[in-house]
């Protein structure tokens, strides 16, 4: 099993979006950045887990667990001039994006903030791409033992 982490600022798609979703399931779409395609395509696989971290906000950090439900598919958002995510350079018969779908799984019992993770560069986290400066990418790799710190902190 892998471990991820993926962004979403929470006035778009929130933790509480997805737990709404019929099965509580949804693609997530739009992911526009080729190393994070690439990760998506390559490397996400069913029973992943996943973190939801809410950016952009007033205080960004990881609220929610999510499952790799449905492995990587063309994202068909892509391919709609109407879409918000639309890309003209996208083809149907040799897609440039793809999506997966994730199911909640649960809320964290609390927001773990960034700025608390931050706390932890330099010792338990120092290798967790989330608290490298520079690192903007909207899906990242976990390790277990990142995962296993970060749910002890809850």
């Amino acid at each position: 099993m892998n471990y991820w982490l993926m962004k979403s600022e929470p006035d778009v798609f929130g933790i509480d979006h997805l737990k709404s979703r019929p099965k509580k399931r949804e693609p997530w779409d739009g992911v526009r950045n080729y190393q994070a395609r690439n990760m998506m395509r390559d490397e996400m696989k069913k029973g992943d887990l996943c973190f939801f971290y809410h950016s952009n906000c007033d205080e960004p950090g990881i609220v929610g667990i999510m499952e790799v439900v449905k492995e990587r598919y063309p994202d068909h958002t892509a391919f709609d001039p109407e879409q918000k995510y639309y890309d003209p350079k996208s083809d149907p018969d040799n897609p440039r994006w793809y999506m997966v779908d994730v199911k909640y799984k649960r809320h964290t019992k609390r927001t773990i903030s960034l700025k608390e993770l931050k706390e932890f560069a330099d010792t338990s986290l120092a290798e967790c791409p989330l608290v490298r400066k520079g690192n903007r990418l909207s899906i990242m790799p976990i390790s277990q033992e990142q995962w296993e710190f970060i749910l002890s902190l809850e």
